[in-house]
């Protein structure tokens, strides 16, 4: 019965990480504003433990730490002006010593770009073209998931559709991979890697419940008409659930584009009573404060990345690929479900950091959506790991929305 079958799924879809963006005001509908005082000192530019983590992956210091992210925020600054002015541009990524690359459409272009301070390469295939065949293979993929196929995506540093191999060998998957490969060394091919799953589990307990389960809480935004959404993982609210906070309805969903084993995007958005708000801070969990959201500028492959989720906390890492494909498998049996859309990261997640909120510096980027079924984060802020995650601008768009900012 599709009753029974919708309860089970939810062992496997429904996410269960404690609201990254919700604050204490969101049961009792007060929002716990700031004051202004002139003479108390100016805040950090970014926030504490995002330097650190950074420091430490580098290897360098906290100083140093700092001025990379300032580096990078010059040069994605530059990029925005070379847009701006219709520069001929093909997307960007930062290199490993934190160089922002611009592929160029052609000769002149390049030169507009180096003329901007930034380095620049004309791509044998570029982002088009590479986008084209990601296409193609997310269309193929949409007729017949194929389990053995973790994740595509557009490289935009190889110059490639990069493929990622599991190992299982079902008819999709070798229709798919032979579809791959017609394209030549346009695609790149990655064996050994895991089955992915939505990071979902059920606890024991929750600030945000819905039907005896929990979800996480992502980010705060209005509508056209000036109604207060929550924006998080459409995987959390499926059936459109009423949401509770420490007991309390504070929200209903009201639109998802997940449905397990069909074609999905794992974005959704719920209704906020009034009364009720958002918070503007996403938490670390006492490991560093709090960080305000002040924008939902995309970050670039390569730049800084941290998110906070219930079941690893705090964690940090790097901007992967965007424009992402994955197949998702589910634990209980249920049909396995192609999710297009989404990001990766090198940030470490486990089941029940779903919906968790991603940021870079203060720029919003994203909610959890999933990862390695069977991976285990080690508990320090830049733990070794990978996730997938929803890109928060992608929502705002498709939903028509303005991001609640400070």
């Amino acid at each position: 019965m599709k009753h029974s079958r919708k309860k089970n799924a939810r062992r496997y879809i429904v996410a269960a990480s404690i609201g990254a963006l919700l604050s204490a005001g969101v049961a009792t509908g007060a929002y716990a504003g700031s004051t202004t005082d002139s003479s108390a000192p100016s805040a950090p530019a970014y926030q504490p433990e995002m330097v650190k983590a950074l420091a430490t992956t580098l290897g360098v210091s906290e100083k140093a730490a700092v001025q990379r992210l300032d580096r990078e925020a010059q040069q994605q600054d530059r990029f925005a002006e070379l847009r701006k002015d219709r520069v001929d541009t093909l997307g960007a990524f930062f290199t490993a010593d934190g160089s922002l690359v611009v592929n160029a459409a052609d000769a002149e272009s390049a030169e507009e770009v180096r003329a901007a301070g930034l380095k620049a390469r004309v791509p044998e295939r570029g982002e088009s073209q590479l986008d084209r065949i990601k296409a193609e293979l997310d269309a193929k993929a949409l007729k017949s998931a194929p389990a053995g196929v973790s994740a595509w995506s557009v490289d935009l540093a190889s110059d490639t559709v990069t493929v990622e191999v599991n190992g299982d060998s079902d008819a999709a998957t070798r229709s798919f991979l032979k579809a791959a490969k017609s394209n030549g060394d346009a695609v790149r091919v990655v064996k050994g890697q895991e089955k992915l799953e939505t990071q979902a589990v059920v606890p024991p307990g929750s600030r945000m419940t819905f039907n005896g389960y929990l979800c996480s809480v992502g980010y705060g935004a209005k509508d056209r008409n000036g109604k207060q959404v929550l924006v998080t993982a459409g995987h959390c609210i499926e059936d459109l659930p009423e949401l509770a906070y420490n007991g309390t309805r504070f929200a209903k969903g009201t639109h998802t584009r997940f449905a397990l084993g069909t074609r999905s995007v794992d974005m959704g958005i719920a209704a906020v009573d009034s009364g009720n708000s958002i918070g503007l801070d996403v938490t670390t969990y006492g490991r560093a404060g709090t960080v305000p959201v002040k924008g939902s500028k995309r970050a670039p492959s390569g730049a800084a990345l941290c998110k906070s989720g219930q079941t690893t906390q705090w964690t940090c890492g790097k901007v992967g690929s965007y424009n992402v494909s994955v197949t998702y498998t589910d634990q209980n049996g249920g049909p396995d479900t192609v999710v297009t859309g989404l990001a990766s990261s090198s940030v470490c997640t486990q089941g029940g950091d779903s919906g968790g909120a991603y940021i870079s510096g203060d720029q919003a980027q994203g909610m959890t959506s999933g990862g390695p079924s069977n991976q285990r984060c080690n508990g320090q802020v830049n733990s070794p790991g990978s996730s997938y995650f929803q890109p928060l601008d992608d929502a705002l768009a498709y939903y028509g929305l303005t991001l609640n900012t400070k």
